[in-house]
């Protein structure tokens, strides 16, 4: 029996979904790394992009860990940005980590469109 207060253990696929923001996340801040580097202004929009995926992910795994009552929201709106992100690094497909970005991103987009659906 849990004591009041306590919060119930997070379901595997929360746990999933959690781990999934976090790679994203670290994959996003390396692309931003690698675009930097590069410069120009082309990379502008992806830079753009990647932060807002960067930032998303981050957000949404600590909103999900403290269980807030925001998280299905939010899981929403980081598929949409993880999206968004996989979208703008697959414009470069001879970036081997930009190629590693678009498939983290995808991957937690698909984690999180599911949790979306879940009442957390």
């Amino acid at each position: 029996m849990t004591q009041p207060g306590t919060m119930t253990p997070m379901s595997k696929e929360m746990q999933d979904c959690v781990q999934a923001c976090m790679s994203c996340h670290t994959v996003c801040e390396e692309a931003m790394s690698g675009c930097m580097q590069m410069g120009g202004q082309a990379q502008m929009q992806i830079m753009r992009a990647i932060m807002d995926c960067s930032e998303m992910t981050r957000m949404c795994a600590d909103m999900m860990m403290r269980r807030s009552p925001m998280a299905a929201e939010m899981c929403a709106m980081c598929a949409k940005a993880c999206d968004m992100c996989a979208e703008a690094c697959m414009s470069m497909p001879d970036d081997k980590t930009m190629m590693r970005c678009a498939e983290a991103c995808r991957r937690c987009a698909e984690m999180c469109r599911a949790m979306a659906g879940v009442r957390m």
